[in-house]
């Protein structure tokens, strides 16, 4: 499976913090942005990641991410000079998806919950079409929404409803088999101009091969693309990773428990920011498995 972070726009609805850098390379507590929505198709067991980003951004994430080599990973990147909507990431990573699975994550999107490595990994060895995932929300007119029947199966899906039949949100993580790639192909522009990704899902659902995993109670999903989400995305990573002395996110101690890297190579890593209690942390991480 091959995966894809789009991290392009402009990032407007965070002005000025974004007027000269990209959304995804604002921290969130301890870390960039990014390393969020990376983490989740690490934990996903995907070691193949296209970032699509705008082409004032590339440069920077390539500076903060390299080619993934340290990781164990190959990561790639592809320029997406207009915000064309989120399907377009289809068209700009065909190439890279090459004939395979893939799993499309936004770069504002935190996810967070026990059991969620081995939900992403049965995910995706079950996939057939299209799997969506759902969180539940208290204003669902703002959401794309799923809506589910009483087997659980997804009988419709309704951008921003004015009375919505569900509060399942769908949040920015999709994994789709290799008939996406053709699917937003065929796709027409929106009235915005966009390729919009409820057009794919719909095209799964009205064949019968789309379907909604509810993240339910002890997950937790936040689209940091608001200065409030953004401050609240900070303060819930503060709170957990300082109650219960682990890091979310931390690309290095996931690598090493993934097996894409060994102990010597994760403590290498922290060595290299060891005056950071982050780089602390990983060298601590990769000293406990040595």
């Amino acid at each position: 499976m091959k995966g894809i972070i789009l991290a392009g726009g402009s990032g407007s609805r965070l002005y000025p913090l974004t007027a000269a850098t990209s959304k995804q390379l604002l921290p969130v507590y301890d870390k960039p942005m990014v390393y969020y929505p990376l983490s989740v198709l690490m934990l996903a067991d995907i070691r193949d990641v296209l970032i699509i980003s705008t082409p004032a951004s590339v440069p920077a994430m390539q500076v903060l991410l390299g080619d993934g080599a340290h990781l164990g990973m190959n990561i790639s990147y592809a320029v997406q000079p207009e915000p064309n909507g989120i399907a377009e990431a289809f068209l700009l990573g065909a190439d890279h998806i090459g004939g395979e699975d893939s799993a499309l994550i936004l770069g504002d999107n935190i996810f967070h919950g026990t059991g969620f490595p081995g939900l992403l990994r049965d995910t995706r060895k079950n996939l057939d079409g299209c799997t969506l995932f759902g969180y539940p929300v208290s204003d669902p007119e703002r959401y794309g929404i799923g809506e589910l029947d009483e087997r659980g199966n997804l009988v419709s899906i309704e951008e921003k409803p004015k009375q919505p039949r569900s509060d399942n949100a769908i949040t920015g993580l999709y994994f789709y088999d290799p008939d996406v790639v053709e699917i937003a192909k065929g796709l027409k522009p929106s009235d915005r101009g966009e390729l919009e990704i409820t057009d794919v899902n719909r095209v799964y659902l009205e064949a019968g091969r789309a379907r909604l995993v509810r993240l339910g109670r002890g997950f937790t999903w936040l689209d940091a693309g608001t200065h409030q989400s953004l401050l609240e995305a900070s303060q819930y990573v503060h709170v957990l990773e300082n109650r219960q002395g682990v890091r979310v996110a931390c690309l290095e101690e996931i690598a090493l428990r993934m097996g894409f890297i060994d102990a010597d190579e994760c403590y290498s890593l922290g060595d290299k920011m060891k005056n950071s209690l982050y780089g602390q942390y990983v060298m601590t991480v990769a000293r406990s498995v040595a």
